[in-house]
């Protein structure tokens, strides 16, 4: 993934200016190590720091279309370039870049082209025939952009906060599947599927037309020019997505130029769920795998880093954000620039553990909708900027636009988990790949129970967290996080440990609204809290605290530990944080 920054009508030309601009723009260098661009109209100033993924070449940015009065600075893939060209065959276009089309497309269709759009992408265009500019983000909000304001009337655009949070007097997310003109005079949504009413659909059940939805959506992400690999975790989702990677990758030109046995890359504490599992299918598919091992002391030493490329205090994500972060840069080392990533299937199918105590299919659906919605500031905002902070790009096959609409079609009645009729959380996505003949994985794999990804790195990982925060934040503390932090309060003291290191980074009180908060079980949002009493006692963001659900949850003993509240006697039985190996000591197992 690139970054890209615009700078929107300031009444400024200067050079200082320019230079400012260019200043800002290094701050998200690291998304896009391979080449920085600048483009200047008068006081419109867009700017590009790129990650080569296709036409490494040729396809540097900003981009034009013929005459150079329509100009683009792009993050994201065009999955449909191709087609896209085909459509437009008197236009002239001067890379084989993907990103390439948007320029025209505009040309030719206005605002409305930005529907045709087949991946995932963030922009900002500029037409300098009459200074109006447009800017747009992806459906689910899988590449990250955020808008803000000047005093001079100025309009900022930027991938990542810390490119205008400090020259910006007010600055916000901008919302996934949203477009921004300056002809229309602000936000607007173009992405509008069925299922975003949250209406509860009826349509029948079919594994194979499920199943070859999300192979069409992993294969069209076998699109690059670089090596590439996949995330491993040997749970249900990274797995499928490696299967279906592996099954299709000969004959594509991705393989022509970099072979056809795929590479697989997992990471954990040592003697963690997901490392053994992700063997086993490593094994099975005959990957090429490599294993990353990291100490909970690695990690913690890591977090500072964490939240200032993640640019969160949400606990979840930073507890998941942190292994990710620590892998990403291993890849990286390896020459690796591209990674396929299992993002998105817990949120469609009702993954989650919470999901078990769903009350009937109108609550399942309405829930997985909430889910979709907001994954921008969860999962795809970890899979992007843990990945990102080392120039590296992940792609999500789950939160492809076609595979969406299928698979929130389906009649949720066949998505609710049923122990009677042997059905656990994701049966329609097992059951939809359960091919005796050619089968795409084991079974004990294909059945396996969900693992949150701060979970399946090592169970220790979340305790040894909870407990560095302990010896951090302090009960006087606690009393007062209310008139310290009066947004999004923490209500453990791992949580205000984080935000403590966020308001470093990140001070303006505009910075803390782009986070989202209140109370959640295992992942769910605020309203499925609902569905049962007792939750209400035990909030903590980990699976583990599905009690009654998860084969590892929480027994009494830790729920203490689970609300922040730590025993001394369960701290001694965590990791200790001194003496174990530095995190220049990671080691890589191929």
């Amino acid at each position: 993934m690139c970054g890209i920054l615009a700078l929107l009508g300031c009444s400024d030309d200067s050079q200082a200016k320019r230079v400012r601009v260019l200043e800002l723009s290094r701050r998200l260098k690291h998304r896009g190590p391979d080449w920085s661009g600048i483009y200047q109209h008068g006081d419109f100033y867009l700017a590009h720091q790129r990650l080569a993924i296709i036409d490494p070449a040729s396809g540097d940015q900003p981009l034009f279309n013929e005459d150079k009065k329509i100009v683009v600075t792009v993050n994201g893939e065009i999955y449909n370039h191709e087609q896209l060209r085909k459509l437009m065959p008197n236009h002239k276009f001067r890379t084989g870049s993907d990103c390439d089309v948007i320029a025209h497309l505009y040309e030719e269709y206005g605002e409305s082209f930005v529907d045709m759009l087949d991946g995932v992408f963030s922009f900002v265009l500029l037409d300098t025939r009459d200074n109006s500019f447009l800017a747009a983000r992806d459906a689910i909000g899988i590449t990250p952009l955020y808008i803000g304001w000047g005093l001079d009337g100025s309009v900022w655009i930027s991938s990542e906060l810390k490119g205008l949070n400090d020259d910006c007097e007010n600055f916000e997310a901008f919302p996934p599947g949203h477009l921004y003109s300056s002809k229309n005079g602000g936000l607007r949504r173009w992405y509008n599927p069925a299922w975003f009413s949250e209406a509860i659909p009826s349509t029948p059940y079919d594994p194979l037309v499920l199943r070859r939805a999300f192979e069409n959506a992993v294969i069209k992400r076998l699109m690059t020019d670089v090596p590439f690999g996949v995330l491993l975790s040997g749970g249900l989702d990274s797995s499928l997505v490696a299967s279906v990677t592996a099954r299709y990758l000969a004959g594509t030109k991705a393989a022509k130029q970099w072979g056809a046995q795929l590479h697989s890359f997992c990471v954990g504490l040592e003697g963690s769920p997901d490392l053994k599992a992700a063997r086993e299918v490593a094994d099975f598919l005959g990957t090429v795998h490599h294993e990353f091992h990291f100490t909970v002391q690695d990690g913690i030493d890591a977090i500072e880093d964490v939240i200032y490329h993640i640019e969160t205090y949400d606990v979840t994500t930073i507890r998941a954000s942190t292994p990710m972060f620590l892998m990403s840069r291993k890849i990286k080392s390896l020459g690796v620039k591209m990674v396929i990533s299992g993002e998105g299937a817990d949120e469609i199918f009702g993954g989650y553990l919470y999901f078990h105590k769903a009350p009937n299919k109108e609550e399942f659906h309405k829930e997985t909708c909430r889910k979709i919605k907001a994954l921008h500031q969860y999962d795809c905002l970890r899979a992007n900027k843990a990945t990102s902070a080392w120039g590296l790009e992940a792609r999500v096959p789950f939160l492809d636009k076609e595979f969406i609409n299928v698979a929130m079609s389906i009649d949720p009645e066949s998505k609710m988990i049923k122990h009677d009729q042997g059905r656990i959380e994701k049966w329609v996505l097992r059951k939809a790949f359960d091919d005796e003949e050619h089968p795409y994985l084991p079974k004990h794999i294909l059945y396996r129970q969900k693992e949150q990804f701060s979970d399946g790195v090592g169970y220790s990982w979340i305790d040894g967290l909870k407990a560095h925060a302990d010896q951090h934040v302090t009960d006087r503390m606690m009393l007062n996080a209310a008139h310290i932090f009066p947004h999004n309060t923490p209500t453990t003291k791992e949580g205000y440990y984080y935000r403590m290191i966020f308001e470093r980074f990140f001070p303006q009180n505009s910075a803390s609204l782009t986070v989202p908060g209140g109370p959640s079980i295992a992942c769910s949002t605020a309203k499925a809290i609902e569905w049962d009493a007792s939750w209400s006692n035990n909030l903590d963001p980990s699976g583990r605290a599905a009690i009654g659900v998860h084969n590892s949850a929480y027994d009494d003993r830790l729920s203490g530990i689970a609300n922040g509240n730590s025993d001394p006697t369960i701290i001694d039985k965590v990791p200790r944080m001194v003496g174990v190996r530095a995190a220049a000591e990671l080691t890589i197992r191929s």
